[in-house]
């Protein structure tokens, strides 16, 4: 079964470009082109392709209006391309909020010089974004007070067990017995020396979901992977900064893990955790090539099963590939808990599944559920 593709895109070369790789794989139709983003929301509607491929700036219509129109109108697979610079990110991050599943450069060198490692980057990517599930998102608020509120001794104890205490969605029940499907009975509430997150594909939104509900007393410090160039990496922390009441930002080599705090590992690199004295220190090193992913969730977990022995908590949303199994496997080894996102919420099932049917969840949650758990679980 092929899967069929609607470019957009205003440059005449990079539609031409991109037909010609993705119909060379055998796996993929090039059913339309549109040269700005209405034509592209009318063709979405009109030829209903499996895949949709979207430049950001565009006449007529950019790329995130057409993005959340066609959310709204045809739920559809979108891959955005972008620049690779601070404003590509903020662009990107904006598209990937209004229901975009994935993003790639769009270096135009590199697609003329017809390298076999791009081609199958992009072919491969259509290939698995074709099997998300592509939602319209739900905006979310910045949380950050305009101005710094002055708490009281008691206050983080009050704020903690008003969450507690908050009416509780119903937590997502199914059926069958395989592990990467059915829910786990609720761990007891304990104590971390951390807590740890990784996710891809589709990361971005889930881990806004998971965060902002945090209060910022949240009892925990927190560390995120999340698969991204070492370009998006600041301009994601910033933004997760302004939405969450919790402080957000990107680990620097040396920062101490604090209660309240959530550190990015920056795109390019990878962050492992050492434990100084009972405190975690982020130790920030250079990517290695052989490794697929820069950050690494499985090189970050390990750390923290090795530093913190069942004093972590690990948490594997949304995301292609396995990423995070091996890490958790260590935690777990060590008597740590792991949850992970179930499937009728993530975008890609990939990384939490794996983890699933290894059998290393103690929970499987919809993500709504996720940030909920960390208030009621993490004490």
């Amino acid at each position: 079964m092929t899967v069929s593709v609607l470019v957009v895109d205003d440059s005449g070369f990079f539609r031409k470009r991109l037909t010609e790789i993705l119909t060379a794989s055998g796996q993929i139709t090039v059913v339309g082109a549109a040269t700005n983003g209405r034509e592209g929301v009318e063709l979405a509607q009109k030829l209903k392709p499996d895949v949709i491929t979207m430049d950001y700036e565009m006449p007529v219509m950019d790329g995130i209006s057409a993005v959340r129109e066609i959310m709204a109108k045809q739920a559809t697979p979108v891959l955005m391309f972008s620049s690779l610079t601070y404003e590509g990110a903020r662009v990107t991050l904006d598209a990937l909020e209004a229901g975009a599943v994935d993003f790639l450069p769009k270096n135009f060198e590199e697609i003329a010089r017809d390298t076999s490692q791009l081609q199958n980057v992009l072919i491969n990517r259509v290939l698995d974004i074709a099997k998300s599930q592509p939602r319209a998102r739900a905006a979310i608020t910045p949380r950050k007070p305009a101005v710094p509120v002055q708490r009281t001794a008691i206050a983080p104890q009050a704020e903690r067990a008003a969450a507690r205490t908050a009416p509780q969605p119903k937590r997502h029940e199914t059926a069958g017995t395989n592990p990467a499907r059915r829910s786990v009975s609720k761990t007891p509430a304990r104590q971390y020396s951390v807590v740890g997150i990784g996710t891809s594909t589709g990361g971005p939104v889930a881990l806004q979901k998971v965060l902002s509900v945090l209060p910022a007393s949240f009892p925990a410090p927190i560390v995120l992977v999340q698969h991204m160039p070492a370009s998006f990496t600041p301009a994601f922390a910033e933004r997760l900064n302004k939405l969450c009441e919790i402080e957000v930002r990107q680990a620097e080599d040396g920062d101490l893990l604090q209660p309240g705090l959530a550190l990015l590992a920056p795109g390019g690199k990878q962050m492992m955790i050492e434990n100084r004295g009972g405190r975690g220190r982020v130790r920030i090193l250079p990517g290695d090539e052989r490794l697929n992913y820069r950050p690494c969730v499985d090189v970050t977990f390990g750390s923290l099963a090795r530093s913190f022995p069942g004093k972590t908590l690990g948490i594997i949303l949304t995301g292609m590939g396995a990423d995070g199994r091996e890490g958790c496997r260590m935690m777990k080894q060590g008597g740590a808990v792991v949850w992970s996102q179930d499937e009728e919420t993530s975008v890609i099932y990939g990384m939490p599944m794996a983890v699933a049917t290894a059998g290393l969840s103690d929970e499987v949650l919809p993500l709504n559920d996720v940030g909920l758990r960390l208030i009621e679980g993490v004490s």
